[in-house]
């Protein structure tokens, strides 16, 4: 009797580890995530028929689903709404498909989140104006869609974010001087997308940013001076704008700088002859 009801205590307790009991709530999300983007044709799809721990890149700890990885499966088709139903997920892959439509509002709604992968589709519109409400992402990586409008300004309230990649979109608009307040931010990839105006010189107190793109835009005005402040600064893209000025050779010459490409775009910038820092690879791209 004691072996039969020490093999029952056993079995329970490993039933949730053989077994996920993920809500219908979030088991139904994942099925309209499978035919909104048709799952049938995936490069490695889902067989329904078996335990949701069986489908490839779902993650399920304690039960909820906290991780979705389909880059590189061939899903097409939008994000459907009720992907907002995965309240305990924090990683979201769906990077090198053929995802299109919009970016659910919805997503901003899972406050778990910590990174958000989308880049590489065929999404369209804008970021949601609520995005700062995910309050732990650190990565938000858009790049190769054709998301346009401005950058929210809910996005510079998310303190811990670490790595902003948007290029290679349709973005419009200025950089905000909020951007002050990711101070956690080590990579602003902006590049190659519509954006214009000044560039904040707020920009230059970001203490852990180690890469600024911000080539093929139409940013004008003086390069701040405060970005030779930017001391862990490995790459700067600043080529195909419009600035005006001159660059100080103390930000040719940031200590950890080894990629840094300009042009002189203008007969009202110019590039500083000084000796730049010998580990740094400068380069001046003609007009």
């Amino acid at each position: 009797m004691k072996k039969l009801a020490f093999t029952i205590a056993f079995l329970l307790a490993i039933s949730p580890i053989a077994y996920s009991q993920i809500s219908d709530l979030e088991k139904n999300a994942l099925l309209d995530l499978h035919k909104s983007t048709n799952g049938t044709n995936w490069n490695t799809s889902w067989d329904l028929t078996k335990d949701v721990s069986e489908w490839h890149g779902i993650t399920i700890e304690n039960n909820t689903v906290t991780e979705i990885n389909l880059s590189i499966n061939n899903l097409t088709g939008p994000i459907p709404a009720t992907i907002g139903n995965l309240k305990s997920l924090r990683h979201l892959n769906l990077g090198f498909n053929k995802i299109s439509g919009f970016i659910p509002t919805e997503l901003s709604s899972i406050e778990s989140l910590v990174t958000v992968h989308l880049f590489m589709n065929q999404l369209e519109g804008q970021i949601p104006s609520a995005i700062g409400n995910l309050k732990n992402l650190k990565e938000l990586v858009l790049f190769n869609n054709f998301i346009d409008g401005n950058i929210p300004e809910s996005i510079y309230d998310i303190a811990i974010l670490e790595v902003l990649q948007l290029s290679s979109n349709k973005l419009t608009g200025t950089i905000s001087s909020g951007i002050k307040n990711l101070s956690h931010l080590k990579t602003l990839s902006l590049f190659d997308n519509g954006m214009s105006g000044m560039l904040p010189k707020q920009i230059g107190s970001l203490a852990n940013l180690t890469e600024l793109s911000l080539a093929n835009n139409s940013f004008k005005g003086e390069i701040p001076i405060e970005f030779n402040q930017l001391s862990k600064l490995e790459t700067l893209l600043l080529f195909n704008n419009k600035f005006s000025g001159q660059i100080s050779p103390s930000i040719q010459n940031l200590p950890r700088l080894l990629n840094f490409e300009i042009d002189n775009n203008s007969n009202n910038f110019e590039i500083s002859s000084n000796d730049t820092n010998p580990i740094t690879q400068v380069t001046i791209i003609p007009q």
